[in-house]
This record gives structure tokens, sequence and C-alpha cells, in this order.
């Protein structure tokens, strides 16, 4: 009688879950139960396909075609090496395509070019100096990797974090023994030095993939470790030096994540959000169990007397990737609650999502999601898909690929959709039927949408750029709410929506953008758009 009464009570708990699990907003669905890689770096191309990256030299499943296996006798690992390293997904049809790449591109950087192209740099031993780039193509066509032997980085970078500019060229700062930054083509300066990555270093190296935003006053947010600097890039001078964000080391190896919330109104204002980290020390000691930081700070970054805002998070979090969604709202997701970043340096996976938004008040912005099931910790990835869902992939907490651990090598890929995307607001999503492909600054221009129910209220139209995701920064990410009218009638259905394109460059670099319609806080599918000078 007791061991019924046992096994009835465990039946109750168990179901108690899962209605609470059932009960929290968005979704999970697995996409693809073995891609073959885990992907240490992530980007969304502007034809919808998605690049996946890691390591040079790690026993993938994913084969390469044998015309582009290597023979290297040098190579202490793999002398002939048939795996790749590299993919294309394609989110439509969760199928991939492997690519080559030759080099190592290990804790490597990325951000995309005026063009489309990928532009990749640094990694580790033979890709320290490595510029490659990926010029995306159709589902149909054999696009691949170029890795440039006419151009090579001033400085090895690994661990570095890129930044596309005004002019459309990029800004590599930092990287494990490299206090300085360099740009993208090439400038007659070369390196140059940037003594604030030094004056921040301590003995666990808390430097390393450095915060970067590009603020509308076309000047630089740069923070790492613990503090940050404004920084003009043009004349090599830190402008100001914003107040110490209390709470520990925040970059690698101690990292939480960071983002600027979306530029809207007149575009002046930036604010940042710094959430999560580690505690001192933590990186020091093998396998961790050090719990890790639950607190974020929020900053007027473009404000004369600026100030850290604090607030702490539903959950301590390291590792989390913050995803700015097209509402404006932001994501936060993966990682672990304790530890560091760094090969076998976290554990107690974090699998419950959290919603920030900005828009609430202090106290109020943090709502719990629906928790996952996978466990992603160092090495993983998250980007915003065109459709409005949240692209998860990797988590691969160990130097080689090991699939006999607490956490071993991740090869799913997932893809979480937020409570926008559920079934009772299908009727409020918007589709774009017609919009232009490309807009120049301050340019008036018109998307042309229909939706099942009546619009109530403005609707939103914003854009919002493919970063290159990697260790729980997603550099370049951005969104931008343009200025627009309320949606005018123009059939059964039918709705035009008047806007006018960003600015000028510092609100919004050359580029393409995924253009979001949103109405009553529901995103219709993007479209891609490229914004031009």
């Amino acid at each position: 009688m007791i061991k019924l009464n046992i096994y009835l009570l465990l039946n109750i708990l168990l179901l108690t879950l899962s209605r609470v699990r059932a009960d929290l907003p968005g979704t999970w669905e697995l996409l693809v139960p073995d891609a073959g890689i885990a992907s240490m770096h992530t980007a969304v191309t502007h034809y919808g396909m998605v690049v996946l990256l890691d390591q040079k030299n790690s026993l993938s499943r994913l084969l390469l075609p044998k015309r582009d296996c290597s023979n290297d006798e040098n190579d202490g690992v793999l002398k002939h090496n048939c795996y790749a390293n590299s993919a294309v997904f394609d989110p439509t049809t969760n199928t991939l395509r492997p690519l080559t790449i030759q080099t190592d591109t290990m804790c490597s950087s990325g951000q995309f070019l005026p063009d489309g192209t990928l532009l990749q740099t640094g990694g580790d031993t033979d890709g320290w100096r490595k510029i490659r780039k990926f010029v995306p193509c159709e589902t149909s066509e054999a696009c691949d990797w170029e890795e440039l032997n006419d151009v090579e980085l001033a400085k090895g970078r690994w661990y570095a974090t890129n930044q596309i500019l005004p002019d459309g060229s990029v800004i590599i700062i930092g990287g494990r023994f490299a206090n300085s930054l360099e740009f993208y083509p090439p400038r007659k300066q070369g390196e140059v030095n940037f003594p604030f990555l030094a004056h921040v270093h301590d003995i666990q190296d808390d430097n390393l993939y450095p915060y970067v935003h590009l603020l509308p006053n076309g000047k630089l947010f740069i923070f790492a470790n613990n503090k940050a600097v404004l920084y003009d890039y043009e004349v090599n001078v830190v402008v100001k030096n914003y107040p110490t964000l209390e709470g520990g080391p925040r970059n690698y190896p101690s990292a939480g994540s960071s983002v600027m919330l979306p530029l809207e109104g007149d575009f002046s204002t930036a604010v940042i959000v710094i959430c999560g980290g580690a505690q001192f020390g933590a990186f020091l000691r093998l396998g961790s169990n050090v719990p890790a930081q639950g607190s974020c700070g929020r900053i007027i970054a473009t404000s004369d007397d600026p100030v850290w805002e604090m607030e702490d998070m539903p959950f301590a979090r390291i590792m989390g990737d913050m995803v700015m969604l097209p509402t404006g709202d932001v994501l936060i997701i993966n990682g672990a609650k304790s530890g560091s970043q760094g090969v076998e340096f976290g554990s107690n996976p974090c699998l419950h999502p959290v919603l920030y938004r900005p828009d609430e008040s202090l106290g109020s912005r943090f709502m719990v999601l629906n928790p996952g099931t996978v466990p992603r910790m160092y090495h993983s990835t998250a980007n915003l898909l065109p459709d409005g869902r949240v692209l998860l992939a990797g988590s691969n907490p160990h130097y080689f690929y090991t699939f006999k651990s607490e956490y071993p090598t991740e090869f799913r890929l997932e893809a979480f959709s937020p409570e926008y995307l559920s079934p009772d607001r299908a009727n409020l999503r918007p589709v774009i039927v017609t919009s232009p492909q490309k807009v120049k600054y301050r340019e008036a221009f018109e998307v042309e949408i229909v939706v099942t129910l009546p619009i109530e209220g403005p609707n939103e139209v914003n854009l919002g750029n493919a970063p290159f995701a990697t260790h729980s920064f997603s550099q370049g990410q951005r969104l931008v709410k343009l200025n627009t009218r309320p949606a005018v009638p123009s059939g059964v259905g039918s709705y035009k929506v008047s806007c006018v394109a960003p600015p000028n460059s510092m609100v919004a670099p050359p580029g393409y953008y995924m253009m979001f319609v949103v109405n009553q806080g529901v995103p219709s599918e993007a479209k891609w758009v490229q914004l031009v000078v």
C-alpha cells in the first residue's frame, strides 16, 4: 500500500510538472537529430541559409566529398582529413551541405559585409592571422569558403570581436595576446594599439571577446571585464570612461552576454544591457561548481552622465545568448548556472529561456519561458531566423568531440518559437506581400501586408541585421525601429504601411536586414532588404 501511494505521488508530481511546463510560453522543435558537427560559430545569410562553423581539427560525422579531402603530413591530429567542420543549413528543408575549411577557426570572429559576404577572421594555430570569406548563394548553388592568400591580419586574433562600421568596413578588436585593433579592408596604420584592453586584463584573461556596439553617434561602446569606454576609432581616442559594472567579470571566460536595445524615435539614444557572467575565480578551478552571476546592468550609453541600473534575472547564468527578437524584446537562452566558459569549466545547465522586456518597469522586465531539454553549454549558439524562430546549435564543452560525458558534444539542431508564434495569435500575424529589395538612407517607401483580423493600432516596421554568433555574444547584432504612419486599407484584409529608412549609416550600417512588420506584438515573416548609400 505504501509503495502504491509513492507510485501515485510520483505520477501526480510528473503530471504537475508537465502542466507547469506546458503553461509557460514558447515551444521547442527538433529540426535535425544529428547535424554531424557542433557549431561554435553561426550566422544567417540573406538567402535564409545558415552557416555553421566549428574548429578545424574535429572528427565530425559530416563527411566532405572525396575531392575536397586534404592531406597534410604536418598535421598532428588529422594527416588525412575528410571531415567537414563547416556546413550550410537550410531551415526550410532541415537539410545540410558540407563546406570546406582549410585553417583552424577555433574561437574566431566574423561579420557580414555590405554586399552580404560573411567575413571571418582569425582563430587558433594556422588560422591565427587568416581572413576568410563566404559569399552566400541560393540553395541550388555550391558556394563555399574562400581563404584569402593575398592579405592577412596584421596581428594574430584569437577571441576577438568584429563590428561593421558606417562606411561598410569592419573593425576587429582584441584577442588573446592582442591588446590592439585593426580594420578590414586593411588601413595604412595596420595594427593600432588599444591600451584599454591591457588595462582591464586580469589573471583569467577576462578581456577577451569584448562587447562592441556601434552607437548612433558613430562611436563605439566597448566593454571588457567589468569596464567600458566610448571610443572614437577615427582618431584613436577614448572619449569617455563609463562607471564600473559591479558584480564581477562579464567577458570571456567569465562571459554573460550583451545587447544594444532597439534604436527608435530620433535614433539618438542607445541603451546597452549586459546580463550574467561568472564569479571571479571560477575559471581558475577546473570543473568548477561556483554559482554564476544573476545580475543585469543597463546603461544609457549616449547619456552625458551614464549610470548602471541593476536588476536580477530569474536565474543566474553563464554562457547565455541574448537574441534580439523582431518585437524589440530580448531572448536570453542557453548556458549554465555554474562555472565559467572554457573546456570542462561549466556545470548545471540552465534550460529555462527568459524573455527580457525592455519597455516594462524595473522589477517587471523578465518572464520565464518554457524550458528545453538539451543542455547548451560552452560553444553553443542562438540566431534569429527570418520566420521569427530562434535556431539553437552546438554545445561542445570539450577540446575534441566527446560523447561519453555528462555533457556530451551536441549535434542536435533545435528551434525555439516565442509566444508570438503560438496558434492563437496566427490571425494577427501579418504577411508581407510587397516590399522593396533595396532602400537608401532617408528614403520613404511602402510595405504592403495582408492580415486576417482587422488592424487595431499602429504597426511597426523593424529592421534586424544578421549577426555573427559565437561564445555568448552576437557580434554586430542590431534592431532599428523605423518611423511609420498608420496602416491604410488597400483591399480586403490588405494594408499599406508607409515608413522611412534610417537616417544614416551610423544608425544602421549598410548591408542586408531582415524587415519585419509587427502587428500587436506579432511579427511577420521577414523579407530581406539591402540598405545602401
